[in-house]
């Protein structure tokens, strides 16, 4: 088997692969080394990660961050300030149990996990792939196609799989952009009140009209560090031109696209929260406009889509990293009930795609009820706030990602 793209999604997939058995497990990762330098956050709630770890996903002591409530806050009314330490008005401590996760050191743990015979080819670009029901391939730069019984596509939003298995589905631009940062934690000791001010196991969300600001600590890279990471959403730039499915990196912002971003936060946001945002260093700061996909179909003949090639959901579900393992995880065990390919690529195809629907379509009432149309936060209070919550996930379970095992969708 092949797997394209060797990040979170890939090496979920190919440890599946090799504990199914297969003969010979390649990934075809386009980058050309390691991949610890992608500094975002994530995170897991805690039923789905415990669930991971008990179908062998993860391990145990894979290094997280406890975070315990979500407290929302907005700028404070005219005239009466933001509180101590500038902190804003608070409108609702929510329970929150999550960990959160730096995603090199996430996805660290699971290649650790991953079966040693997994070949790892990194700055393998695969151009084009193809196959039928009777095998699979892939091809390079040279053109060559090179033959597996399964081509699995775990090569994020822009998959070359997915343009195979499904050419009419395309990443769908939502209207807003979220800029992002992280950076060391002992930064926070030059804002007025310090890290003090800001207690560990608290999850951020300042709001402001047409957008928020959710902050939150993830491990660092090293043991015994921690650092900030945040997600801004925000109305998209002027200059921002969006020929396709795109994203700004870290490190590239001009000065005037910085200067953008700190006058957003001091204008917005809570004094305190402000500051967090624009400590960020350059190198730390990057923008990312929010898509939606979910693909009609995930398998066509040999070959198979998962993690984002498949489903990108926006990132007020808290569910990426779960939605990728929980693919990985859907696929070995279609695989380990035996049968033929057809009927494993049926039975994955089946639980995988509902599931997707149903996480873009929360991601989508999200947005709406939290930057699109969001509410007059000035008006809003505990009450009003744990109602209006509750009310966007009426029919839901897939805030932070459905149960692993929940029953298979009878059509």
């Amino acid at each position: 088997m092949a797997v394209v793209g060797g990040s979170i999604a890939g090496s979920a997939f190919a440890g599946a692969a090799a504990r199914l058995g297969a003969d010979r497990v390649v990934v075809l990762e386009r980058s050309p080394g390691r991949l610890e330098d992608r500094g975002v956050g994530l995170c897991t709630h805690n039923d789905r990660f415990d669930e991971l770890v008990r179908a062998g996903h993860l391990a145990a002591d894979t290094r997280r961050h406890r975070l315990t409530v979500r407290r929302w806050v907005t700028r404070g009314p005219a005239g009466e300030g933001d509180g101590p330490h500038g902190r804003g008005r608070l409108l609702w401590d929510q329970p929150f149990p999550f960990h959160s996760h730096h995603w090199a050191v996430l996805w660290q743990a699971l290649r650790e996990r991953t079966p040693e015979r997994v070949e790892y080819r990194l700055g393998t670009t695969v151009t084009a792939v193809g196959g039928d029901d009777g095998g699979a391939w892939a091809a390079q730069a040279d053109g060559v196609r090179h033959p597996y019984d399964l081509v699995i596509g775990a090569d994020g939003y822009r998959s070359v799989v997915r343009a195979a298995v499904c050419p009419q589905a395309a990443p769908e631009f939502a209207g807003y952009v979220c800029w992002r940062g992280s950076y060391d934690a002992a930064l926070l000791e030059d804002l007025p009140g310090g890290a003090a001010a800001w207690p560990e196991e608290e999850c951020i969300t300042a709001c402001y009209p047409g957008g928020q600001v959710v902050i939150y600590r993830i491990p660092g890279l090293h043991p015994g560090h921690t650092q900030v990471n945040w997600v801004f959403y925000a109305p998209t730039p002027a200059w921002l031109r969006l020929d396709g499915p795109t994203s700004i990196p870290a490190g590239t912002l001009t000065d005037g696209r910085l200067d953008e971003l700190r006058q957003l936060a001091e204008r917005q946001l809570p004094p305190y929260w402000a500051g967090v945002v624009t400590l960020t260093p350059r190198e730390r700061t990057f923008l990312q406009p929010v898509y939606d996909l979910a693909a009609p179909r995930r398998t066509a003949g040999r070959l198979l889509i998962g993690g984002d090639a498949a489903t990108v959901v926006r990132p007020h579900n808290t569910s990426g990293a779960v939605k990728a393992l929980q693919d990985a995880h859907a696929f070995e065990q279609a695989g380990a009930d035996g049968g033929s390919w057809s009927s494993l690529l049926a039975a994955y195809d089946r639980e995988r795609s509902a599931a997707g629907r149903e996480l873009v379509d929360l991601g989508r009432t999200l947005g709406r009820a939290q930057v699109t149309e969001a509410p007059d936060w000035s008006r809003m209070d505990e009450p009003t706030m744990a109602a209006w919550w509750q009310h966007q996930l009426t029919g839901s379970g897939g805030f932070g990602g459905h149960a692993l095992g929940r029953p298979e969708p009878s059509s």
